[in-house]
Parts: structure tokens; sequence; C-alpha cells
């Protein structure tokens, strides 16, 4: 064990299921909401018969309209034991909304979430991965444990800070450090961008390009990062895809060669962390 507690890597597979939510909040057409619906039709069930097969729990960030149009699919991740979080209720960009606006989400969406899985709900992951300056405060405000949508790090969680000011006249003054915990992200571990057509990108990548991408970070980790957590953001209708669930079957089968490493949801990750971290006097 590289830390008390802890595995010498953890590996924690998340998805985001998004399905149908923001094309109905941006009234898209027939064809981009099928594209939605493959997520839980098809996708979320094959990718949870993957995990069921390899004993991988997981994390689910789930927008709140997922919930209520799709429940047997909610029901289906909870049954599977696998944690799940919120995103939003139709996939808002939060960056968008006003403070009063992003609190009553955050509290809507955590209150239908714990309805169903009967238990606090710890972790938040912002659509798009877009906050407003307030957001991760109302984030901790409404009693989340974590959030899964910054950049600063990598294989470390973090504390957010609160309150950081930024300006060409004043220069940088950094704000507090706060509760809430941070689980970064970063785009080349996100499926999405790798897939996806959008502004910008082609998408469509082979699926061998994004097993080398996703292999080497997690080799790095695992040489590097002694107790630290390698993440992967994935979307059902997006990995959901035949080839893609390939890919997943693969890096999961690369994971399984090294010595010393774990799957687990991110709640629990979170638990062993902060067990382990140093006590102060």
């Amino acid at each position: 064990m590289a830390a008390a507690g802890l595995p010498r890597l953890t590996v924690a597979l998340t998805f985001d299921h998004d399905a149908i939510s923001d094309s109905v909040r941006r009234g898209d057409g027939p064809v981009k909401l099928s594209h939605g619906e493959f997520g839980p039709r098809v996708g979320a069930p094959r990718l949870l018969h993957l995990l069921a097969r390899e004993g991988i729990p997981s994390t689910w960030f789930v927008p709140g309209h997922t919930l209520v149009a799709f429940p047997e699919s909610t029901a289906a991740i909870a049954a599977g034991g696998h944690e799940i979080g919120t995103h939003g209720w139709y996939h808002e960009d939060f960056a968008e909304l006003d403070g009063a606006s992003q609190l009553e989400l955050l509290e809507r969406s955590r209150d239908a979430v714990q309805a169903v899985t009967g238990a606090p709900v710890p972790g938040f992951r912002a659509p798009y991965w877009s906050v407003a300056p307030r957001t991760l405060e109302l984030v901790e405000e409404a009693g989340y444990r974590y959030d899964s949508s910054l950049m600063a790090g990598d294989a470390r969680p973090y504390r957010v800070r609160h309150g950081d000011e930024h300006s060409v006249a004043g220069g940088t003054v950094w704000g507090r450090e706060g509760a809430l915990l941070e689980v970064p992200v970063y785009w080349a571990m996100d499926d999405w961008p790798h897939f996806e057509p959008g502004p910008g990108r082609d998408g469509l990548a082979a699926p061998s390009r994004v097993l080398e991408i996703w292999t080497e970070e997690l080799r790095w980790a695992w040489e590097h990062e002694p107790a630290g957590l390698l993440m992967l953001t994935m979307h059902p209708e997006c990995m959901g895809r035949g080839h893609r669930v390939r890919l997943l079957e693969r890096f999961i089968a690369a994971c399984r060669e090294l010595e010393g490493l774990e799957f687990d949801r991110l709640d629990r990750y979170l638990d062993r962390w902060e067990a382990a971290q140093p006590q102060a006097p």
C-alpha cells in the first residue's frame, strides 16, 4: 500500500448520464434527441453489464431530467451499487445563471437524487464543466462534499478556494480554502472531445488513439503518483457504442495488469483519502 488505507493507485470510472436533458432545454429536433436517448436505452445497459461483469463500482452524475424521464435507468445504476451525484436538471450552463437559480438547481437535484438513493448526495459535476465565480461556494453551501469540474490537478484531490480575484489592474488575490473537495477533470480523459463532433473538432477518433492516451496517463499515475487517483469521464450515449465499449474493456484489462491498483467510487476513494491525511497538531 502506498499510504495507510489507500492502494498504490485508484481508478474511478465516472459517467455523465445526460440522456436528452440538454436537448430538451435547447429545443433540439428528433435526430439530436434520439442521439441522447441512445444513452439510457442502449449505452447505459451495456456499460452497467460490463461493470457488473468486471465487479467494478463507479460514479454516475445524473441530471434531474434523466432521473424523471428514465427512472428505470437510474434504478439500474443504484441497484448495481454505483454512486449517483448531481449534474444540473436540464444540463444547464451554471456560468449563465444567477446565484439564486444555481442554488435552487443544486438543492432540487440533490433532493431528487436522495429520493432515489435514500442516502446523502456527496458529489456535483457542473454541466459542460462550466461554473460562475461563486458556483462552488453555493455547492458547498448546499451541503455537497465534493465537486468534479475544475482542472488545477490530476491525480490528487484538493480543497477548493473561494473568493479568488483576478484582474489586469489588480493582478491576482487568492481567496480562502473551503471545505469542498475537488476531484479534477481534464478534456483528454473525457470521451466526448475525442468521439463526438463539435465546434473546432471532427470527433469520431479511432478508439486505439484514445486507448493510447488513457493507458499512458494510467501508467504515469501508477509510477509517479502513489495513493493517487486516475479518473475517466464518459457518457453512455458516446461510450456505449460497441467499438468504444471494446476500448473500455481494453483499458480495464490494462488496469488489471498493474499491481496494487483498485477501482472505486469517488465517494469511497475520498473517504480513504481524507482518512490518510496527516492530522493537524
